[in-house]
């Protein structure tokens, strides 16, 4: 009986850790101010991707139609291993580089206040949120 809850305890932490490998946040950043995207970068690491996670959710989202100025300077998608879709982000940067506003699947929005804002930024680009142009 010890062998078996041993084993089913070693299977889960296996296949836990194995999943925790195949996720990732695929980062794009507007080139000039047309809607042209280059890869930025790639988040593989699993706190990372957890991080940027647990900020995402823990933002008040609403439901609401928002007309942006410009297209997004950033856009950035996780990929799960158990999801075939990614999920897709257009992130924008506040005019006076201290916030972000979030738009997700076209009609969910979030202004993140500025010490979130700061940290998702960072954990997203590796930069800081007022040192952008």
């Amino acid at each position: 009986m010890m062998c078996l809850i041993a084993l089913i305890g070693f299977v889960s932490i296996y296949i836990a850790g194995c999943s925790n490998q195949e996720q990732s946040i695929e980062v794009q950043k507007r080139i000039g101010i047309e809607n042209i995207y280059e890869e930025f970068k790639m988040i593989t690491n699993n706190q990372q991707v957890q991080n940027v996670w647990e900020i995402i959710n823990n933002g008040d989202w609403e439901t609401a139609k928002v007309q942006m100025a410009l297209p997004p300077d950033y856009r950035f998608a996780f990929h799960f291993h158990n999801e075939e879709k990614a999920v897709l982000f257009e992130l924008w940067i506040s005019p006076n580089k201290d916030m972000v506003e979030i738009i997700k699947a076209g009609n969910k929005y979030v202004q993140l206040d500025r010490n979130k804002s700061a940290e998702l930024f960072e954990a997203l680009t590796g930069e800081k949120l007022a040192d952008q142009e």
